[in-house]
């Protein structure tokens, strides 16, 4: 017996935000004074580090749960299954439902519930439920399905990550230009077919890590003080990612048996550009080896950081010959690996 991913879907919102959007912002320190510096060297600066050119943000009138329900009925749709027979769905998510210009979550009943309800299932041994594990919640939720399997609790799982981060942002805090909104969906049964998930790993750092993401007063001072925002520190989390992440993959990887040489494919969570080069580049290091050239697919500089949407989405894109130069084959060996709010690392090994 062997777990394959056998059907994902993604859902990319219509409105599109180019880096210009933010030319009009107010952006401000931690201590509410103006930037020193113009909004066109902040957003030059930004696209330089993240390279973000746009990202999408959801219609006014659309949920998380929209989002994830779309994404999670194409997933069903290209594995050909019929969704009665799912036996759990588990749905990633940060915030929930948060309604367009509202300042709280919805999380009852849970995302996952409202997604198998939109899918019409009417098995109640179909359980949904919601994990809460930032970034890397769908590989998370990858690895929960591969548990469930496993055990012999279940034989087919639909797993879903979704968000709409662009309603939870601070307008002031230029960090707020990472975020987007999305949703990626992934069909995961016991097969006898050849490949599927080969090895995973997964870790909370959290002793001195736990608050490196947080929520967070507005650095708009006249702000209301009750109202939070996702804040990050962004250079912690950058040394924390470097350190952590490249020795993740490796334990994943040697836990496989699979040589470095076979990797085709290192589907990264899609947070900043050159913080994900610098984990590769770290990575292969440990190898004492370069990076080839196009191992990492990136998707970022047009969709932005939809956390937990963002690998599953960009499974779907490779899957669906939608990134220019990249493919993947039958046979391809791919990592699949993430870093998030926590601290949370995860990967697993995959063969197509």
């Amino acid at each position: 017996m062997n777990i394959r991913i056998t059907g994902s879907g993604s859902y990319i919102p219509n409105r599109v935000i180019p880096n210009i959007d933010f030319a009009s912002h107010q952006f401000l320190d931690e201590q509410g004074a103006p930037l020193p510096y113009s909004n066109e060297v902040v957003t030059k600066k930004f696209k330089q580090i993240t390279g973000i050119e746009e990202r999408r943000y959801a219609d006014d009138n659309l949920l998380t749960s929209d989002m994830a329900y779309y994404a999670a009925q194409k997933a069903i749709e290209a594995s050909g299954i019929d969704p009665e027979t799912l036996d759990y769905i588990i749905l990633a998510h940060n915030f929930g439902n948060v309604k367009h210009g509202a300042i709280q979550t919805d999380l009852v009943p849970s995302i996952a519930s409202r997604v198998k309800h939109s899918l019409r299932i009417k098995n109640p041994n179909c359980v949904a439920y919601d994990i809460l594990f930032g970034c890397p919640g769908w590989i998370e939720g990858v690895m929960q399905a591969m548990a469930f399997i496993k055990s012999g609790m279940a034989k087919r799982c639909l797993v879903v990550g979704a968000e709409t981060l662009s309603r939870v942002v601070d307008p002031h805090d230029r960090d707020s230009m990472i975020y987007s909104d999305g949703a990626g969906a992934t069909v995961i049964e016991a097969t006898e077919e050849e490949g599927g998930i080969l090895a995973h790993a997964s870790a909370s750092f959290t002793y001195d890590e736990a608050y490196f993401l947080y929520f967070g007063n507005s650095f708009n001072k006249t702000h209301d003080p009750d109202v939070r925002y996702i804040k990050m520190y962004g250079r912690k989390i950058y040394e924390f990612a470097l350190s952590n992440v490249p020795k993740a993959m490796k334990e994943c990887l040697e836990k496989s048996g699979i040589d470095i040489s076979e990797v085709k494919k290192v589907l990264i969570h899609q947070a900043n550009e050159k913080m994900d080069e610098a984990i590769i580049e770290r990575f292969y290091k440990l190898y004492k080896q370069t990076p080839p050239e196009g191992i990492m697919p990136m998707s970022i500089h047009k969709l932005g950081n939809s956390s937990v949407a963002t690998i599953p989405t960009l499974y779907d894109l490779l899957i669906n010959g939608q990134l220019p130069n990249q493919e993947l084959n039958k046979g391809d060996v791919v990592i699949f690996a993430s870093v998030g709010a926590g601290m949370n690392i995860n990967a697993f090994i995959y063969k197509m």
